[in-house]
C-alpha cells in the first residue's frame, strides 16, 4: 500500500510542475515573450491548456473577479499541498495501524 500512496504523491508532484509551468507559459504568452505564430509553442500552449483547464475551470467558477487576475492556478497548488500532506500522514498512518 506504501507504494500506492508514493505513486499518488509522485502523481501529484508532476502536476505540481505542470502548473507552475502552464503560470510561467501564460506569463509569456500574456506579455509576447514568446512567439505565439511558431508551431512548437503553439502545440506546448495547447497541451498546457488541455492538461490544466479541466482542474481551473470549476474553481474559476465559484472565485470573484479579481480584475483579471487569475487564482486559480493558486488554489490547486494548495489543494494538492494539502492532498500530498494528508495521504503522507493520515492515510500511511491508518494503513500501518499507528
Amino acid at each position: 500500500m506504501n507504494a500506492l500512496i508514493d505513486t499518488l504523491i509522485f502523481a501529484l508532484s508532476i502536476y505540481w510542475w505542470i502548473i507552475i509551468a502552464a503560470a510561467i507559459f501564460s506569463w509569456l504568452y500574456a506579455f509576447n515573450v514568446v512567439n505565439s505564430r511558431n508551431q512548437f509553442v503553439d502545440s506546448v500552449s495547447n497541451m498546457l491548456y488541455r492538461v490544466t483547464e479541466p482542474v481551473f475551470r470549476p474553481i474559476r467558477r465559484f472565485m470573484p473577479d479579481l480584475g483579471g487576475v487569475d487564482i486559480s492556478p493558486i488554489i490547486v497548488l494548495l489543494i494538492i499541498f494539502f492532498l500530498q500532506r494528508f495521504l503522507n500522514s493520515t492515510v500511511r498512518d491508518i494503513l500501518t495501524g499507528y
